[in-house]
């Protein structure tokens, strides 16, 4: 009689947790748009240079994550449970950011490596985002952003480094407007690296 019961019980315990499970409210989903968040500004001539975009933009640990999150306290992060990235930011980001790049220097200028063949190659781009965090209240969005960019034409220069650092206001606190923020913290940066 004993073991039927213990039978009968590990039978329900699937059904159990399963409904437990379905109380969990649905996830949603965010992703960086392809889309520029503000209208592209008046073209400016540039060198003509053809860069050529590091694949992966280094991100710091709390962003290498599927779940949206924001800053608390001193040095706390917090995930917002049950609100996610579609595509992963180590994906999307470098992604919008060589779309954004080539939309402000023109066509034909800017590839992610490795570009195709046949393409000849003056500068290397390289680009590491320490800081892209909201605030705990989500009224600002910061990034803080290093980038290099080395020339590939013979000259032994070091390559430049350029920095920013900025926030972005957001629109209001809701989850949708953080990743809004995200977004156009991307666009931001890639004026700032052009414009430098």
């Amino acid at each position: 009689m004993k073991r039927r019961d213990t039978l009968a019980g590990l039978c329900l315990a699937p059904w159990l947790l399963a409904g437990c499970a379905s109380d969990a409210p649905p996830a949603r989903w965010y992703e960086l748009r392809a889309e520029p968040p503000q209208p592209k500004p008046t073209p400016r001539p540039g060198d003509g240079a053809v860069w050529e975009v590091a694949s992966v933009v280094r991100l710091p640990g709390a962003l290498d994550r599927d779940t949206l999150v924001v800053a608390s306290g001193a040095s706390m992060v917090v995930p917002l449970a049950g609100h996610r990235w579609a595509e992963p930011l180590r994906e999307s980001i470098p992604s919008r950011l060589v779309a954004d790049l080539a939309l402000l220097r023109g066509e034909g200028l800017v590839w992610r490596a490795p570009v195709q063949s046949g393409v000849a190659v003056d500068k290397r781009l390289r680009v590491q985002i320490d800081a892209l965090i909201a605030d705990a209240e989500r009224r600002s969005l910061h990034m803080k952003a290093r980038w290099w960019l080395s020339d590939e034409r013979g000259n032994k220069a070091a390559p430049a480094m350029g920095e920013a650092d900025f926030q972005v206001p957001l629109a209001d606190n809701s989850v949708d407007a953080l990743a809004a923020g995200h977004r156009l913290a991307i666009w931001q940066l890639a004026q700032r690296i052009v414009g430098g």
